[in-house]
């Protein structure tokens, strides 16, 4: 019967309490004979680290990813509240050209101006809807629909509510009408 190399004693005190995880097929190599090959040893462990290491490597980058979602979504949730206040800052900019030289009109103007820009700053940008141009069904909601000759079919014959998305993502599709 071979001989069993005694463990170290601290290593046999962590496994005792449960600090030192023995898994399958670890117990034979604490547990290994005097005549083990220690080259074989290496290897396992050198295994088991290199493993150990890999999965540190992508939990790492996995969580960079998760927060990096988590910010954007955080983004686009804070954008889809400001973007009512900025369309009603664009309907209240909507006057008569006798009002554009009011003072309060032009206190409007220039808050709808600064809301824009912390938008682009936040990179929102604004999906562009243009009389004229195809419809497309992922940036664009139609709600009416209209005959007209003067566009072609699927094309959008009037914007009625702006659309706006943060990087590859839609925050608020545009309202159309479109035609034929």
């Amino acid at each position: 019967m071979p001989k069993k190399k005694k463990r170290h004693k601290y290593f046999e005190e962590k496994v005792e309490t449960g600090e030192l995880p023995v898994e399958e097929g670890e117990a034979e190599i604490l547990d290994a004979p005097e005549e083990a090959d220690h080259e074989t040893l290496y290897k396992e462990t050198l295994d088991r680290y290199t493993r150990a290491l890999a999965e540190f490597d992508n939990f790492r980058k996995r969580s960079i990813k998760e927060k990096a979602a988590q910010y954007d979504d955080g983004m686009r949730a804070a954008a889809e509240k400001l973007l009512p206040i900025v369309d009603n800052f664009e309907r209240a900019m909507q006057v008569g050209d006798e009002m554009r030289e009011n003072t309060f009109y032009q206190g409007i103007a220039l808050i709808a101006r600064q809301f824009t820009q912390a938008l682009q700053d936040l990179k929102v940008e604004e999906i562009p809807a243009v009389p004229g141009t195809d419809f497309d069904p992922n940036l664009h909601n139609a709600v009416a629909h209209t005959e007209d000759e003067n566009f072609g079919a699927n094309q959008i014959a009037d914007v009625l509510q702006k659309g706006y998305m943060h990087k590859d993502k839609v925050i608020r599709h545009s309202m159309v009408r479109v035609a034929n």
